[in-house]
């Protein structure tokens, strides 16, 4: 007799993390997110799946610090929350990687939940509101499109007339204003870390104010 495949609820559904925490991936809690595994995470997984030109390939740590500096450079009253929130933007992508959009738009809803817990309990760590507001979603979605043209471009091989229908016209930024060659992990993981921390002082400065 064949034996009884094991219930689902049997399952493993979480994942260890270098800094020795444990993450529950459906139920994730604040207390076992640490920005070292975050960093670490990010500047090893690959944009564009990888097919990008250059000797590095360009990570999510990289490309969050490109998007942050978009999003201050087109909305410079920004509060250091809101900073935080656009470094965060991907932070999800540590523990589930970086899925191109047409691939999500095939799986479903079922990654977007398991997505917005980890964004929650990512921002609630750092004591964050746990998700961003429909505006601000709104000012991060479009420095996202903006570093995804240039991305687009410079990397993966799309010429200006085909990035600009998928993404649009980038107005006010220009590549020269931004880090887009692919750099090397441990830069990326250190710069994404040293960012962070700054972002922490300007809010801790915020607070006391």
């Amino acid at each position: 007799m064949t034996p009884a495949a094991p219930a689902a609820s049997s399952a493993r559904a979480w994942q260890r993390m270098l800094s020795g925490r444990r993450l529950d991936l459906l139920d994730p809690s604040p207390l076992d997110v640490e920005i070292s595994d975050i960093a670490h995470g990010l500047a090893r997984v690959a944009r564009w799946n990888g097919q990008t030109r250059g000797d590095h390939a360009f990570s999510v740590a990289q490309h969050s610090l490109v998007v942050e500096e978009i999003f201050r450079r087109c909305n410079p009253a920004a509060t250091p929350d809101a900073l935080q929130m656009t470094l965060l933007h991907d932070a999800p992508e540590y523990v589930i990687g970086d899925m191109i959009s047409p691939f999500k738009a095939v799986v479903g809803g079922g990654y977007k939940t398991v997505e917005m817990r980890l964004e929650a309990a990512i921002h609630l760590r750092f004591g964050l509101a746990a998700h961003p507001t429909k505006e601000l979603k709104v000012l991060i979605k479009k420095a996202d499109t903006i570093a995804a043209y240039f991305e687009a471009v410079e990397l993966a091989g799309f010429s200006a007339t085909e990035a600009k229908k998928f993404f649009g016209q980038p107005r006010d930024i220009s590549v020269d204003m931004l880090t887009i060659a692919p750099m090397p992990v441990l830069q990326a993981q250190a710069l994404f870390v040293e960012r962070f921390e700054a972002i922490e002082a300007l809010r801790t400065g915020a607070a006391k104010a």
